[in-house]
């Protein structure tokens, strides 16, 4: 909670305390297939109003008095709740699983309805609970009613991961679009029903058949599966990836713009910490985001945009370095996709990136990565004849572009205590944005 929300939340619940429970009453029906919250016959035998999907209404004894309204469009539903508020009518709201996760508390409380939550287990935490699984660090996004690319993104950047799904954004969809990421997926069909199931799959299996409705979809970054499919209980990997702080996506507690020694490169082939500092700001990377590191050499730009909570592909010609890449990787502990080869043919068929950083390939891999209109490409150039180029290849395909030029000197040691600047090469960091 922000600061400025504590004195008006502070003020609803003293509100609350004095004038009785508030008129609508919003009961979470439990998917692990608990009894109803203690609360809700005593809500229900107030009501005026109940409004639920029809499962949930056939599952609770309504009054015969009381209107029962079958949600569908959000919107009537709400247009009704309005009116028997401004009615002095108690209503009651049936919805799956806690309504104030990912549910529909957000949208009443925006209408402005005075709102008291009757919490019942999760979608989420039910399917971790079925599959014996922690869930303390992991990430819970959602593709309901949105792009399912932003989900897609946090289980390619992240080791652990639930979807909130819909049709037509479900397993076969995530399972499609984590084909070549090291995952393994746990697709939690219609819980806390009769045809319940759990299924360990890969994402190609995933993508290949169809799933019942509703479902949650956990991914997770696995070793090879134990028999059975399920991953092994002592996968080091997953587990030592794992934050336990229950914020995936927060900065990382050792900084960005690392030195030079936080990687192994070879013949200081290593874009310097001056210059990746401002080349990841100006990427901008973030949890739902994909990046490329084109030309990777170290990883060290894209390993740090994973830090960041960004999904990154790294592509890299050099095996030696493309080995280099995926050692920095697992030293920092971040997932980065590796495709071996050289641009422009390695960018055919990788998903669509939001931001790229070209550190190596020359003018056809920038060519190329400007076909695939990302909304934001970096370079870094040491050589002042490729800058023109660059520029004008970016403008010719829509960006607006800025360029600078960084010269840093770093205080080195002499002797008898004093200390002298050493340069490091000058670089030109160029930054196309898309309008």
């Amino acid at each position: 909670m922000r600061p400025a929300d504590a004195a008006p939340a502070a003020a609803d619940a003293r509100g609350a305390a004095e004038t009785g429970p508030a008129l609508v009453t919003v009961a979470g029906m439990d998917v692990a297939g608990n009894p109803p919250h203690p609360e809700l016959a005593a809500a229900l035998a107030r009501a005026g109003l109940v409004i639920g999907a029809a499962r949930h209404l056939a599952a609770v004894t309504v009054p015969a008095r009381a209107r029962t309204v079958v949600l569908g469009p959000l919107a009537p539903a709400v247009e009704r709740l309005a009116a028997a508020v401004a009615a002095g009518t108690p209503a009651v709201v049936l919805a799956s699983g806690d309504p104030g996760f990912f549910g529909i508390v957000r949208r009443l409380r925006a209408a402005g309805l005075p709102v008291r939550v009757l919490p019942a287990v999760s979608s989420v935490a039910a399917a971790f609970a079925r599959a014996g699984l922690p869930w303390e660090g992991a990430a819970v996004v959602t593709a309901h009613g949105r792009d399912v690319r932003p989900a897609l993104n946090a289980c390619r950047a992240l080791p652990l991961v639930a979807v909130l799904t819909a049709p037509g954004a479900g397993a076969a969809e995530v399972g499609a679009g984590l084909v070549g990421w090291s995952r393994r997926l746990l697709v939690a069909e219609q819980l806390g029903t009769g045809p319940e199931r759990l299924t360990w799959t890969t994402p190609p299996e995933a993508a290949a058949r169809a799933w019942a409705d509703p479902h949650v979809v956990v991914s997770v970054a696995a070793g090879p599966p134990a028999p059975g499919g399920e991953p092994h209980a002592d996968d080091r990997r997953t587990a030592g990836a794992m934050r336990v702080d229950d914020q995936p996506a927060a900065a990382p507690a050792g900084g960005w713009a690392l030195p030079e020694t936080a990687y192994a490169h070879r013949d200081s082939m290593i874009t310097k910490a001056e210059v990746r500092a401002l080349a990841v700001a100006r990427l901008r990377p973030r949890l739902g985001r994909l990046v490329w590191d084109v030309g990777a050499g170290s990883g060290s730009v894209g390993i740090e945009c994973a830090l960041l909570g960004a999904a990154v592909i790294a592509v890299e010609r050099d095996p030696a370095a493309a080995d280099l890449v995926r050692a920095n990787a697992a030293r920092h502990r971040v997932d980065v996709r590796v495709v071996p080869g050289s641009a422009p043919a390695a960018l055919d068929g990788l998903p669509e990136p939001d931001a790229v950083f070209v550190g190596g390939g020359g003018a056809g891999a920038l060519a190329a990565v400007v076909t695939r209109r990302p909304a934001r490409v970096v370079l870094a150039l040491a050589a002042l004849d490729r800058v023109v180029v660059a520029r004008d290849l970016l403008r010719g395909a829509g960006y607006a572009v800025e360029g600078v030029q960084l010269s840093a000197a770093r205080l080195a040691d002499l002797p008898g205590g004093s200390v002298r600047l050493a340069a490091t090469n000058p670089v030109v960091v160029l930054s196309g944005e898309r309008p």
